[in-house]
C-alpha cells in the first residue's frame, strides 16, 4: 500500500467518523461526563485522572462556543488520525518506507482505537503523545539533538498529564537501553529529556502533594493491590481480551514476533520494538493475576506493538495485512453505527447493547422535574453516575448540583470537591438507588424504575428532606 493511499484511507475513515459522531444518539458515559465537568473547573490535577482531557475538552468547547456531545467527542477521531500520521514518519524515517501505508491504516482501524474514536477517552490522547515521543526517540538513536530531546521530554511529560499508564513503558523501554547498542541516545539527550518531562508533569505531582495524592491512591484502589491473589481466570481473561483490543491478526504478529527473537531469527528493529511493547502486556497480564486489569490498561504497547506487526506482516506474511485491514476495517466501519442505533441494538433479553450509554440524561431530565415539583431547587446524590450526568445534562438549569457527604475519605471527585455544603439548612431533592431514611422522615417525591438503558431494573427514589438530614451519616 503507497503512502498516499493510506493517507486517504486514514482521512475517510475519520471523516466518517467525525460525521456519524453527528448523529450519534447515546449519552455521555460517567466518565465523559466526568471530564467535561472537569474541564469546566480548570486544574492542574483532578480525583482519578491527571488533567490533560478536561484541558483538551476545554480548548475544544471553547473554540466551538458549544458543550454538546459532538464537541466533547470530536476530538477522538481527530487526535487519533494525528497519531496515525506520525507512525507513519516514523515507519519512514527508522524503520522501512515499504511499509509506511499499511502503519498508517492499520493504527486508524484498530478496534480499540475505532471505540475511543466513538467514545472519547484519556488513551487517544495518551497514545498520541507517546507516538510523539518515540519519534523524537528514535532520531536520538541515530543523533544528537537537543531539539529531539527536548520534543521527547515535552511529550513524555504531556503522555504523564494524559494518563499514568505511560509508565508502563518505561521498563522495557530501560532494559532496551540497557541491551541493544541501537537503543541507546547520547547521555546528555537523555538527561534533558528526563529534566524536560519532569517540569512538564510537575504541576499534577505537586496537585497530588497538595491534595493528599489523590489521583494516585485512586489509581492504586481501582488495581485492587490491597487484595492481591493468583486468579489464573482473570490473567488469561485480560490477555486473550487483547486479540480485541488491536485485532487477532495484529496481535498475533506481536506473539510472533517474540517468538522468532527467542529463536534468534528476529532484527535488531524488531528487538527494539518488542521492548517497547511486549513488557507492557506482560506488566499488565501479572496485574490482572494478582488483582484487576481492564482490557485497554496496555494501550500503551500498541503504539511500537503496530509498528512491529506491520514490519513482521509485510516480510512474512503479506496476506496477513490485508486480512487485518479487512476485519478491523469492518469494526471500524460499524462502531460508529451502534452508536447512532444504540436504542434499536437489542438483545433477546430486551437489553440494549449500548445499555450503559443510555438512559443517563432521561434520569437526569425527571429528577430536575421532580425538584420543581418538591418545591427546591437543590439537588443532591450519592450516586456518582447520577451525579456526573446532572452536572452535565443539567447544566443550564437554575438548580444546585451536589453529592452527599462522605462519612469518611471522599469516593469520587463529587464527594471531594462538590459536597452539600454544612450552612445548607432548606429543603432539598435527594436522588438515590437505596430506599433512604433519618431522624426527619423524608418525603418521598418519587421511586421508579426505568424501562431501559443503564439504569434498567433498578429502583430510583427521590425524597423531599432537610439537606441536615441528608448530611447526617449514622
Amino acid at each position: 500500500m503507497s503512502p498516499r493511499l493510506g493517507i486517504l484511507i486514514i482521512i475517510g475513515v475519520t471523516l466518517w467518523r467525525v460525521v456519524t459522531l453527528g448523529f450519534d444518539n447515546t449519552d455521555l458515559f460517567v466518565d465523559g461526563s466526568q471530564y467535561w465537568f472537569w474541564s469546566q473547573n480548570f486544574d492542574f490535577g483532578f480525583f482519578s485522572k491527571p488533567p490533560m482531557i478536561a484541558w483538551v475538552i476545554r480548548a475544544v468547547t471553547e473554540l466551538s462556543g458549544s458543550s454538546a456531545i459532538f464537541w466533547i467527542r470530536v476530538s477522538g477521531p481527530l487526535v487519533h488520525m494525528a497519531t496515525a500520521l506520525v507512525l507513519m514518519m516514523i515507519a519512514k524515517r527508522f524503520v522501512s518506507r515499504d511499509i509506511v501505508g499499511w502503519i498508517g491504516v492499520t493504527y486508524i482501524t484498530l478496534p480499540g482505537v475505532a471505540l475511543s474514536s466513538v467514545f472519547f477517552s484519556t488513551d487517544v490522547i495518551l497514545l498520541f503523545f507517546l507516538a510523539v515521543a518515540l519519534f523524537a526517540y528514535f532520531g536520538l538513536t541515530k543523533q544528537r539533538s537537543i531539539g529531539l530531546a527536548l520534543l521527547m521530554g515535552v511529550a513524555f511529560g504531556c503522555a504523564f498529564l494524559s494518563k499514568y499508564a505511560i509508565l508502563f513503558v518505561v521498563p522495557g523501554g530501560l532494559i532496551a537501553l540497557l541491551l541493544l547498542p541501537m537503543a541507546r541516545i547520547g547521555w546528555r539527550d537523555f538527561f534533558i529529556s528526563v529534566a524536560a518531562a519532569i517540569v512538564v508533569a510537575a504541576p499534577n505531582v505537586w496537585w497530588n502533594v497538595t491534595h493528599d495524592g489523590t489521583t494516585i491512591k485512586h489509581t492504586t484502589s481501582i488495581a485492587r493491590w490491597g487484595e492481591m491473589s493468583l486468579n489464573f481466570g482473570q490473567g488469561i481473561e485480560f490477555f486473550a481480551a487483547q486479540f480485541g483490543v488491536v485485532g487477532p491478526i495484529v496481535f498475533f504478529a506481536m506473539l510472533w514476533a517474540v517468538y522468532r527473537v527467542l529463536k534468534g531469527q528476529g532484527s535488531a528493529i524488531e528487538k527494539l520494538l518488542i521492548w517497547l511493547s511486549v513488557p507492557v502486556v506482560l506488566l499488565i497480564t501479572l496485574q490482572a493475576l494478582i488483582g484487576k486489569a481492564y482490557a485497554n490498561w496496555a494501550v500503551t504497547a500498541y503504539v511500537a506493538g503496530t509498528i512491529l506487526a506491520v514490519w513482521l506482516l509485510h516480510r512474512v506474511w503479506p496476506k496477513g495485512l490485508r486480512v487485518s485491514f479487512a476485519i478491523n476495517g469492518t469494526a471500524s466501519l460499524l462502531f460508529p453505527l451502534a452508536a447512532i442505533f444504540a436504542n434499536q441494538l437489542v438483545l433477546p433479553n430486551g437489553t440494549e447493547v449500548m445499555k450503559r450509554y443510555l438512559g443517563r440524561s432521561a434520569v437526569s431530565r425527571e429528577a430536575a422535574d421532580l425538584a420543581r415539583q418538591a418545591g427546591t431547587g437543590i439537588l443532591v446524590s450519592d450516586n456518582r453516575d447520577m451525579l456526573a450526568d446532572m452536572y452535565y445534562t443539567l447544566r443550564d438549569e437554575p438548580l444546585k448540583i451536589y453529592a452527599r457527604p462522605p462519612a469518611g475519605a471522599p469516593d469520587n471527585y463529587y464527594e471531594q470537591t462538590f459536597a452539600l455544603p454544612a450552612d445548607v439548612s432548606e429543603d432539598v431533592l435527594f436522588v438515590t438507588t437505596q430506599p433512604f431514611d433519618c431522624a426527619e422522615t423524608p418525603q418521598t417525591i418519587k421511586s421508579w424504575q426505568p424501562s431501559g438503558g443503564y439504569y434498567r431494573g433498578k429502583v430510583i427514589y427521590a425524597y423531599k428532606a432537610k439537606a441536615s438530614c441528608v448530611a447526617a451519616r449514622e
